[in-house]
């Protein structure tokens, strides 16, 4: 799968333009007004200027004092018709452009939800975070601030090139010349402001990735005192991120310097060619004065559209991070067994319409899998759960066991092998309806912003306080919850850091109590919990098992004594399986574990 921050330079320009094009094309009425009164504004600044040329020729030709009014008088009327024409693509395009931003967000957001896990193991936090603030933000700023100027340049570039050739087709030669020179230079330069651009977009998201990172582990870094070695690391990043910027910039700063530089050398070339032509009779002085003005604009809408550069290079660098984003292949679900509520409890009903209860019964047979290709974590592993059985995974660190459970979930696809449930394929069944089925307790604990009671109702949306105060008290989180300032509406902040590592977790416990699973995980589920608090929370974490298909994973071995079944697993494969007794009876590798944490314990 390809990452999103692969620190290639985007490659294919054309797909982006489209895909922002799709995005501009789902509020076409009110781009088309933009572009309309755009177009508007800069047709009344070409003609305002061409009015020169009458008024001009009505005083020094004729005297006309009535003709002079006149022509005043529809200028100010043209230039009045480009005011309001302004005022009204600028306050259209902000509203267009926060409709477009929302709908980038939500179809990103959208996307983001259903991609695999592995895509989130891949891409650091910070990054992703990167695609909704500096990325969506440029996009944002090229809307409200390039799209509509880009219009009224265009228009103004073509608009004055066709009166410059009415008025005078011999100097707009020359014109078009100097017109030629100054695109040249823009193209040169665009091309490598691009490439700086993307790399600044690169190095940002990297930066804020870094920042993410160890903001998030500040206690970890205050514990082993790494702040030195923290600050070198960014003050690295930083620098890369500078010298992207500043090379970008500097690529795109010099384009309106050369871009003036040129139209004034074209204009003193046309002053005095021009001026002769008057003097012989070959144009009319009106002609002139309009012609030059329209000279000294020349370089006008050019200087827009490269001011503009700067926006637009950064928001197609953006778009195009933001774009793969969306790119990315979502979860594979081809699942259509569905799970659903009778009155005799939950089945699984199949496209046939046939029913199969649910029980909890879960197989493995041959499987094998690697995170990466070539590297397996689990070899040939063949396994069974009956109905209610508590199953126990113990193991060395990277054994594979939490990897077993990821699987149940569905969080990663098998490479070879069967898993079924209840007699069912994992693959036959719809995802949201296998994870529906399946309670986890973590061992990495996470913490919503809200309540105490929203974060245990988290595990099923539509249960009452009443069942959220009941699941708390059978995993024994009622009694700390209610010494809490505000009980159960005390507010959770910053992932539970108001609660300790043991509070969080019966607070997990709690979650999956009130979702009521008929098969249950728990994943280290009383690492972080002492050995008084094991000790009172271990009758209702029984009443929670009571019924259930557990699998557990634990490194402390007095929590799996009671389980049905213990799979001593290392180096992705099974080597013993068990009860307790059984397997301290065979003197192998869970006794030399089990003795081992006894003399640590």
């Amino acid at each position: 799968m390809a990452r999103v921050y692969s620190g290639k330079r985007p490659q294919n320009l054309k797909r982006t333009l489209g895909a922002v094009s799709r995005y501009l094309g789902r509020h076409r009425v009110l781009i088309a007004l933009v572009a309309v009164l755009a177009a508007l504004s800069a047709s009344a600044n070409l003609l305002g200027t061409y009015m020169i040329r009458p008024i001009v020729n009505q005083v020094v030709a004729r005297g006309s004092v009535s003709g002079l009014m006149a022509g005043v008088g529809v200028t100010a009327a043209i230039y009045a018709v480009g005011v309001l024409s302004t005022l009204g693509y600028t306050q259209i395009m902000v509203r267009a452009a926060q409709k477009i931003l929302l709908d980038i967000r939500r179809d990103l957001y959208h996307r983001l939800q259903t991609l695999p896990l592995r895509f989130f193991d891949q891409n650091r936090k910070g990054d992703l975070m990167s695609l909704f603030t500096n990325d969506v933000d440029t996009i944002s700023d090229a809307l409200n601030n390039s799209f509509a100027v880009v219009i009224q340049s265009m228009v103004q570039l073509f608009g004055m090139v066709l009166l410059l050739f009415l008025l005078n087709w011999r100097l707009s030669i020359l014109v078009l010349v100097g017109y030629g020179v100054m695109f040249a230079y823009i193209r040169y330069s665009s091309k490598r402001s691009k490439f700086y651009f993307d790399r600044q977009q690169e190095h940002l998201g990297s930066l804020d990735g870094y920042i993410e990172e160890m903001t998030a582990g500040q206690k970890v870094v205050k514990v082993f005192s790494h702040e030195p070695a923290n600050l070198s690391g960014f003050r690295e990043r930083n620098q890369a991120l500078q010298e992207a910027g500043s090379r970008a910039q500097a690529y795109a700063a010099t384009m309106i310097p050369a871009v003036v530089t040129i139209s004034y050398f074209n204009y003193a070339i046309i002053a005095v060619l021009g001026g002769l032509m008057v003097l012989n009779g070959q144009s009319d002085l009106g002609s002139l004065a309009s012609y030059l003005v329209f000279v000294r604009q020349a370089a006008m809408p050019i200087n827009q559209f490269t001011q503009q550069t700067n926006f637009l290079l950064a928001a197609l660098a953006g778009a195009e991070r933001v774009f793969e984003a969306m790119d990315q292949t979502p979860e594979v679900d081809d699942g259509q067994v569905r799970l659903e509520k009778r009155d005799g409890g939950w089945v699984w009903r199949k496209p046939d319409g046939s029913e199969v209860p649910l029980r909890g019964d879960v197989r493995f047979e041959g499987v094998t899998f690697g995170y990466d290709t070539g590297h397996p974590i689990l070899k040939d592993i063949s396994l069974f759960a009956k109905p209610g059985q508590k199953i126990a995974f113990v193991g060395s660190t990277g054994a594979g066991k939490t990897t077993i459970t990821n699987l149940i979930n569905r969080f990663y696809e098998i490479e070879g092998g069967l898993i079924t449930y209840d007699g069912i394929d994992v693959k036959a069944i719809k995802k949201d309806d296998l994870r529906r089925s399946l309670g986890a307790v973590l061992q990495d604990t996470h913490l919503f912003t809200g309540t105490i009671m929203d974060n245990i109702r988290y595990g099923r949306l539509e249960a009452t306080d009443e069942e959220c105060i009941a699941a708390a008290k059978s995993a024994n989180a009622h009694s700390f919850i209610r010494r809490l300032p505000d009980g159960y509406n005390t507010v959770v902040t910053g992932d539970g850091a108001n609660l300790s590592q043991g509070q969080r977790q019966l607070l997990a416990i709690a979650r999956a109590a009130v979702a009521d699973p008929p098969v249950l995980i728990l994943d280290e589920a009383t690492s972080s919990i002492d050995t008084r608090t094991e000790a009172l929370i271990e009758k209702g974490m029984d009443a929670l098992m009571e019924g259930r298909t557990v699998f557990v994973i634990a490194h402390r071995l007095s929590t799996v004594r009671n389980a049905n079944v213990i799979l001593v697993l290392e180096h992705g494969e099974v080597v013993e399986r068990g009860s307790h007794q059984d397997l301290l009876a065979q003197k192998g590798e869970y006794y030399q574990l089990y003795h081992g944490m006894f003399e640590l314990s």
